[in-house]
């Protein structure tokens, strides 16, 4: 199948390099991608810089991908991987025993694969993530968070994959225009986050010894 796909940077990328980039993104080295061009302009600029969407198609046929966003992974084996990847505060006990039982339960065999499709932890998503490892945000909520494809991201991780790729052109990205509807869109987000009460939270999911396949997730 092909797919086009869309990067957001400061510069024009006509020809992906594998092995570039910085080995602490959210699934490690790779190419950063996503399937809407309006998201990738809002990446690409800051407040006041401007940037540039490079577009690209890319047969994915016989290529191992591994969707977490599909129905067999939960936010925990995205969050396995961002505990991989990202550096967290895991100063308190809590934080610490959630990563120990994540990663027992909920790891990702990505080696080998060729592409990842995940959530991106932009500000808003990595603060959620931290408030739940340190216990202050329920499971439910933070599987809520995740809801919609404004943060979807296709990584491309091998070197078949960057093989697959096609420069398919590029447009400008405005600052004026983007930064503040990315500010906007996440600030929403952030106003709309309820913290409840109710739910499952991390200590319980430890205590209770709740598993990948659990219901519950």
């Amino acid at each position: 199948m092909e797919r086009k796909i869309y990067h957001g940077s400061d510069h024009i990328v006509r020809t992906p390099v594998f092995g570039a980039g910085r080995p602490f993104n959210d699934f490690g080295l790779g190419f950063y991608c996503t399937g809407n061009s309006r998201y990738a302009a809002e990446w690409a600029v800051g407040r006041e810089r401007n940037g540039f969407v490079s577009a690209y198609t890319i047969d994915t046929d016989r290529l191992m991908t591994i969707n977490l966003c599909g129905p067999q992974y939960n936010p925990l084996h995205w969050l396995s991987l961002l505990l991989t990847f990202r550096e967290f505060d895991l100063s308190s006990d809590t934080a610490h025993r959630a990563r120990e039982y994540i990663n027992k339960w909920f790891s990702v065999d990505y080696q080998g694969c060729d592409c990842i499709i995940g959530y991106r932890a932009d500000n808003r998503l990595f603060m959620f993530a931290q408030d739940f490892l340190d216990g202050d945000l329920s499971y439910q909520d933070l599987r809520d968070s995740l809801s919609g494809d404004s943060n979807r991201q296709f990584v491309l991780k091998s070197n078949r994959a960057f093989d697959r790729v096609s420069f398919a052109g590029y447009s400008h990205a405005s600052a004026e225009e983007s930064f503040p509807a990315r500010r906007s869109r996440e600030l929403r987000a952030i106003k709309s986050m309820r913290k409840t009460a109710d739910g499952l939270f991390i200590t319980d999911l430890i205590e209770q010894e709740v598993r990948p396949y659990d219901p519950r997730l």
